[in-house]
């Protein structure tokens, strides 16, 4: 490791290549529940692509495994280092470059984190629309897991809003994607491919973001039901309504407990609906004029009236801010109330309701306890796992995933497959696809050093 560390320092500056016990467990594990920390080999902190280049073409050339990390918020474990590998951490490439209000676009570094663009933007007037949840993660980071969030029904994630890449093949040549253009039909669209490959086939050095306007007036309704049926039932509903909801989200009452008392919120929530509620529907809405807004906001009051919703309550700012701060941080309560694994599966919306109701059966017969919430405008269902045993929960798992391919659904909506759903990836997956991913991974690095051991084996 001394060697290697001395051979990354004539690339990268000396104080910014760490080995040994000095590259510290940080960067060795990320915010995953079941993944296995390791201990880096070197961590190295680039501050130009010229860097990144160099640092890969060394590593290809001696077969030592290369593994970008961003804000290690991930949860999937795919920012955890191979054992003596090398980890290219961004943290120093965090640089907003451009804001192009005439194009709408800004182009950042990999390292800028969501909370530092969101700043930048501010007085200009854009909005970056993906937000994940947690505002420390890096864009670097977000591109590699196509990372979505709670404004997604409106807004769409990370890959409908990603327009260019830079990035460095793992023989040190450098890319460039797309541009500031908003279509093109020209060969093979690589930006797309590398968003969500979670640094398996090349580092992203360079982001090209689509910005919006940031519009002024925000409010939110929250409407509780009797059943998930209810809920579920009312989204297609809302969606076809034309009131363009920034945020659609479920909470059950269990969740919502967990989340607000996480945070100290009272919502005053009458005890003779509370006592009734299984589930709640948050929406947000968002208009540039405020007038506007009490109509869309009075008409969704109606709608949802009509709907089943036992009542209709409009928040209060502060309350609204509070409670939707509380749904973001909803993994940590988990975590905090040790969670012993999190799905976030996604399926067409129209199915959240069998899903659930399949969720709840399986959590009966397999003894395990199951809560949760989810971005129902879009049908990625979140859920807290509680099965202490590994195995038995491996069986629970396995069959939630099952569950939600059978009803056309996908294994991960935004967290990403990494290293810790790998296993459920490889076994449920077409085989067909699974092979084909294995050869773009070869075309893209033939001595597999890019993350290994992620999504693929």
């Amino acid at each position: 490791m001394a060697e290697l560390a001395a051979t990354l320092a004539e690339v990268v500056a000396k104080e910014r290549v760490l080995s040994g016990d000095a590259a510290g467990e940080a960067y060795g594990c990320d915010e995953s529940l079941t993944g296995h920390p390791q201990q880096p080999g070197c961590v190295v902190f680039p501050t130009s692509t010229d860097e990144v280049s160099s640092v890969l073409r060394l590593a290809n050339d001696l077969g030592v495994p290369v593994t970008a990390r961003g804000g290690g918020t991930g949860l999937s474990g795919a920012a955890i280092p191979a054992s003596g590998g090398i980890v290219v951490c961004f943290e120093r490439m965090n640089r907003v470059l451009e804001i192009d209000a005439a194009n709408h676009v800004a182009v950042v570094e990999p390292g800028v984190t969501l909370a530092q663009l969101d700043e930048a933007l501010r007085p200009e007037g854009f909005i970056y629309p993906v937000f994940p949840g947690e505002y420390s993660a890096s864009l670097g980071g977000n591109v590699a897991t196509n990372a979505g969030g709670m404004r997604a029904v409106k807004y769409g994630v990370t890959r409908h809003q990603v327009l260019g890449l830079e990035a460095v093949l793992v023989g040190g040549e450098v890319i460039r994607t797309g541009g500031k253009f908003v279509k093109s039909s020209t060969g093979y669209d690589l930006t797309q491919l590398l968003i969500g490959s979670e640094g398996t086939l090349a580092l992203v050095t360079e982001v090209t973001l689509r910005l919006y306007p940031r519009l002024g007036h925000q409010a939110t309704v929250m409407a509780p039901f009797t059943t998930l049926e209810a809920v579920t039932g009312a989204v297609p509903a809302i969606v076809a309504s034309g009131l363009g909801p920034l945020i659609l989200e479920y909470l059950d009452t269990l969740t919502l407990a967990a989340v607000t008392g996480h945070v100290g919120l009272d919502l005053g929530i009458p005890a003779d609906i509370a006592a009734v509620a299984v589930a709640y529907l948050v929406v947000m809405m968002e208009n540039a004029d405020s007038t506007r807004l009490d109509e869309d906001v009075e008409a969704l009051a109606t709608l949802l009236s009509g709907l089943g919703a036992l009542d209709v309550y409009v928040l209060p700012p502060q309350s609204a801010t509070q409670l939707i701060d509380a749904r973001e941080k909803a993994f940590w309560v988990a975590k905090a109330n040790h969670a012993d694994d999190i799905v976030d599966v996604v399926v067409p919306r129209a199915s959240v309701a069998r899903f659930m109701s399949g969720v709840t059966d399986l959590a009966q017969r397999n003894g395990a306890w199951i809560a949760g919430c989810g971005h129902v405008g879009d049908g990625n269902v979140h859920l807290s796992v509680f099965q202490p045993d590994a195995e038995h929960r491996y069986e629970v798992m396995r069959e939630l995933f099952e569950l939600g391919l059978s009803l056309g659904g996908a294994i991960s909506g935004e967290h990403g497959i990494g290293t810790t759903k790998k296993r459920y990836f490889l076994e449920l997956e077409d085989p067909v696809k699974v092979e084909l991913m294995r050869r773009i991974k070869v075309a893209f690095d033939p001595r597999g050093i890019l993350n290994p051991g992620c999504l693929l084996d």
